[in-house]
C-alpha cells in the first residue's frame, strides 16, 4: 500500500520528468545516450547509432553496451554481405581479389567475436564480484580482437599497388564497422567501470 505521503512525490516526480522533455525536447534516456557518447572516439556517430534505440536502452548502462555490440554486429554483417558481391565483381585484379578474400576471412572472424561478446555481455548481467569481472574481461577481450581484425583487413589494400575505387570503398566499409566497434567498446569499457 502506497502513503498518503508517498503519492504526491510520485506525482511531483512524474510531472518534473514530463516537464523537463517537454521542455528540453529531450527524453531522459536520449540525454543518457549524449552524455554516454560523449565520452567515445566517435560521438556523433555514436549518438546518430544509438539514438533510434533510446526505448530500449533507456537509462540502462548494460543495455547501452549490449545495443552498441548488435549495432556493429548489424554494421560487420553489412560489410561482410558487401565483400560477398564485391568478390564476385569481374573487373577485380587478382590482388585484389585475393585481399577481399583475406578481408572477407577477416571480417567473418571479427562477426564470431562480437557474436560472443554479446552473449557474454548478457552473462555479466547475472554475475556478481570475480564472476562478472571474469565475463566482463571476455567481452572486452574479444571486442578488441574483432576491432584488431578491422584494422588488420585493411592493410591488405596498402601500397601503391592497388590506387582504385576498390580501395577507397573497402577501406571506408571497414572504417565503418571499426568506428562503431570501436564506440562499442568504449561502451562497453564504461558499463565495466560503472559495475
Amino acid at each position: 500500500m502506497v502513503s498518503k505521503i508517498a503519492i504526491p512525490l510520485i506525482f511531483l516526480a512524474v510531472v518534473y520528468l514530463a516537464r523537463t522533455t517537454i521542455a528540453t525536447g529531450v527524453k531522459p534516456s536520449s540525454s543518457f545516450i549524449k552524455s554516454s557518447c560523449a565520452t567515445v572516439r566517435y560521438p556523433a556517430l555514436c549518438e546518430e547509432s544509438l539514438s533510434p534505440f533510446a526505448k530500449t536502452i533507456q537509462n540502462s548502462p548494460p543495455q547501452l553496451a549490449h545495443t552498441a555490440l548488435a549495432v556493429s554486429l548489424k554494421q560487420s554483417q553489412s560489410t561482410q554481405d558487401y565483400l560477398n558481391k564485391l568478390k564476385r565483381f569481374k573487373g577485380l585484379t587478382p590482388l585484389e581479389r585475393s585481399a577481399i578474400g583475406d578481408c572477407l576471412e577477416i571480417v567473418s572472424d571479427s562477426l564470431g567475436r562480437v557474436s560472443k561478446s554479446m552473449k557474454e555481455l548478457k552473462n555479466c548481467e547475472r554475475a556478481k564480484g570475480q564472476q562478472f569481472l571474469w565475463h566482463m574481461n571476455n567481452v572486452q577481450t574479444w571486442v578488441s580482437s574483432a576491432l584488431t581484425d578491422e584494422n588488420t583487413c585493411t592493410d591488405g589494400f596498402g601500397g601503391r599497388v592497388m590506387e582504385s575505387r576498390i580501395k577507397s570503398s573497402v577501406r571506408a566499409q571497414i572504417a565503418s564497422v571499426a568506428h562503431v566497434t570501436s564506440n562499442a567498446l568504449a561502451l562497453v569499457n564504461n558499463y565495466a567501470q560503472k559495475h
